[in-house]
């Protein structure tokens, strides 16, 4: 697999070399060699995989070999407890060139976060800490909406000591083929936000991780469906306290997912323009009435490029905005207030809501700017838009719009929940 980080290594020379800095202006601090290795890596195959979907056992070592997998532990279980800011920032340059990838590294902070804001220190300390040392690439089956799971306490008997016992299946399981860990959700009653989350190995006895994920975006980020027969759960694998019910600070995993989605909707947004640029110079035409010899010259092409340009800084102003604003949420800690976290998910909610938009509008209108022939399947343009138009329907966007109107009009923040 290493061979393939120098094949990006070379990879991320050439591409320095034609990429319009204006257009592309990146630092991830000391994380920058090893973040532009692993994106051109990705670039490689990146349209092939995307046509034939499947997993991308090749590219998840990659990941793994990058050492970008612990950036979010935090340094006291000997993590570099990178800034979100940052993270997000890295989310959003691997979905320029993969998005699936993008989405299991993503995921895979998402997770590390639920142990963070969940565990107790005698589960952050051993989960974190062999999330470090042993290099685990964590899965999830935590679906709140799907609640076809059931975790039953059955009480010592024999030589049998006590335990929990999960049946069911989860569906949109992203990230679990090929995990070390994976994070579950169970219902604790029939509201879905009351659940409790389990962390156990993978590869536990009556867990069967299936390959039935064939969406036409987000090709390979292996989230299909789990099923639980008869697994034991040990009571020091439930984490606590529970999340949409627990503190301020418990319910910024939503949010600490929901910039996530944002920044898979700009990387996408970003990585078609970038495409449409390269095209436009290479091959693209002026119109024949337009009294111009070069494509970059029509003066129709110009005025939609400076749309799709000005629509995806709105969206990258406001989703960096928001990710200063919720790593500050996090430093808080315990002292996070409830109109303080509802204040950060306004923000969140308008960040999405403008980056969903343009990414839509953005991956679509390419093709106005390159022509009928960029529609031809080598190119794979098309890739741009159907992962972000799977991706954007994760959850309502219309309640996250109802939500900042009601904001608006009667200064009430939104109330925490599975999505929100």
């Amino acid at each position: 697999m290493g061979q393939i980080l120098k094949l990006g290594e070379r990879q991320q020379e050439r591409d320095a070399a034609i990429t319009p800095a204006h257009l592309a202006q990146r630092d991830f601090g000391s994380w920058t060699d090893a973040v532009e290795q692993v994106a051109s890596a990705l670039a490689l195959t990146a349209i092939e995989r995307d046509r034939n979907g499947g997993t991308a056992w090749v590219e998840r070592q990659v990941l793994r070999e990058s050492n970008l997998l612990k950036l979010a532990v935090p340094a006291a279980f000997g993590g570099p407890e990178v800034p979100w800011p940052t993270i997000y920032q890295i989310i959003r340059r691997f979905a320029e060139v993969d998005s699936s990838l993008a989405h299991l590294f993503g995921f895979q902070h998402l997770q590390v976060a639920s142990v963070t804001l969940f565990g107790n220190p005698e589960q952050k300390a051993s989960l974190l800490g062999r999330t470090v040392s042993e290099g685990w690439f964590w899965g999830n089956a935590t679906n709140g909406l799907d609640t076809r799971t059931t975790l039953t306490w059955h009480d010592a008997d024999g030589d049998n000591a006590a335990h929990f016992e999960l049946n069911g299946i989860k569906s949109f399981c992203s990230g679990a083929t090929g995990s070390d860990m994976i994070n579950i959700t169970a219902p604790r009653s029939a509201d879905p936000a009351d659940r409790v989350f389990i962390s156990i190995p993978t590869n536990r006895a009556g867990v069967t991780v299936l390959d039935d994920w064939d969406n036409l975006g987000q090709r390979q980020t292996d989230s299909g469906s789990v099923t639980f027969d008869k697994v034991r759960v040990e009571a020091h694998e439930v984490l606590g306290p529970p999340g949409t019910a627990g503190t301020p600070r418990a319910t910024l995993r939503t949010l600490v997912s929901q910039l996530i989605l944002i920044e898979i909707y700009i990387g996408n947004a970003q990585g078609a323009l970038l495409n449409a640029w390269h095209y436009t110079h290479e091959q693209g035409r002026p119109w024949f009435t337009s009294g111009v010899k070069r494509a970059i010259d029509d003066p129709f092409t110009q005025q939609h490029y400076g749309d799709l340009r000005i629509a995806l800084r709105g969206a990258i102003a406001l989703a960096e905005s928001a990710a200063r604003d919720l790593q500050r949420a996090w430093e808080r800690g315990d002292a996070l207030t409830a109109e303080e976290r509802g204040l950060l998910a306004v923000t969140i909610y308008e960040a999405k809501i403008v980056a969903a938009r343009a990414a839509l509008d953005i991956t679509s209108k390419i093709f106005e700017v390159m022509g009928a022939r960029a529609t031809a399947a080598k190119y794979g343009f098309d890739r741009f838009w159907r992962n972000v138009r799977v991706h954007t329907l994760h959850d309502s966007l219309d309640y996250k719009l109802k939500d900042v109107g009601q904001w608006v009009l009667t200064g009430d923040v939104p109330t925490p929940s599975i999505y929100s």
